[in-house]
């Protein structure tokens, strides 16, 4: 009986996530829009001995953490905002460790939308795929995390896995549009040797509180609609 409980519980999770998938797929084809299933998954940076540790002081290891990284020209520490890695490489090597040992999946094409799903699940919890357009890779990243005890709130941002110098020339856009109301997020993407922690600590992305996401979620899911332009000197590619 438990082994059949179990087999059937995980049959009604995939058909839940099929469902979910079909829904978002329906909503964004007439948009010709390239839709991201994302689950949740929960960050492992932030609990010790199995208890969660406090946002200070990990706030300020964050901090610490990312003085090292920006004086480092040459190599750059695990950036994955998911786990405490003590992986340390090349700029150019960041994309396959990602996708390699922290399985971080990726998603082509300029538009697309990022489908979070479970997003009722209880702090702290990471949504987070790598984007691939106009010859480069982003991170995106939506976390649930409570600013204070009782008061959860949804971050979202999209770093370069390149120089700042580089990040400067490109402009995203993060749009939630659901029963006739619509927000919009505009701005140049922070370089990911700026540290997606100290980024979501300083504000400098999407915030929305718990109420505000409510209204934009639908049956547990939240769709962000993601664009990517780049400068008129970006955009030209140089003959190779």
């Amino acid at each position: 009986m438990l082994f059949f409980t179990q087999c059937f519980g995980a049959v009604l999770d995939l058909i839940h996530l099929r469902f979910q998938h079909y829904k978002a797929k329906r909503v964004f084809s007439a948009a010709g829009q390239l839709v991201c299933v994302v689950n949740p998954r929960h960050s492992l940076k932030y609990a010790s001995d199995g208890c969660a540790v406090s946002q200070t002081s990990t706030d300020q290891s964050a901090h610490r953490h990312c003085r090292e990284v920006v004086y480092d020209s040459q190599l750059t520490s695990c950036t994955c905002p998911l786990f405490s890695c003590k992986w340390d490489g090349h700029l150019e090597v960041v994309v396959s460790h990602l996708t390699q040992t922290h399985r971080i999946g990726i998603l082509h094409g300029a538009e697309i939308v990022f489908l979070a799903t479970d997003v009722h699940l209880p702090a702290p919890v990471d949504w987070i795929v790598m984007h691939s357009c106009l010859g480069h890779h982003f991170l995106l990243v939506l976390r649930k995390q409570e600013k204070y005890e009782g008061y959860p709130q949804f971050f979202a941002t999209m770093m370069l896995i390149g120089t700042p110098t580089q990040a400067d020339t490109f402009t995203y856009k993060l749009e939630l549009n659901r029963n006739q109301r619509r927000l919009t997020w505009e701005a140049t993407p922070r370089s990911l040797l700026d540290c997606v922690d100290s980024v979501i600590t300083a504000g400098d992305c999407l915030v929305l509180n718990a109420s505000l996401a409510q209204l934009f979620s639908d049956n547990g899911s939240l769709s962000i609609a993601i664009a990517v332009t780049a400068s008129d000197i970006q955009a030209v590619e140089p003959d190779m």
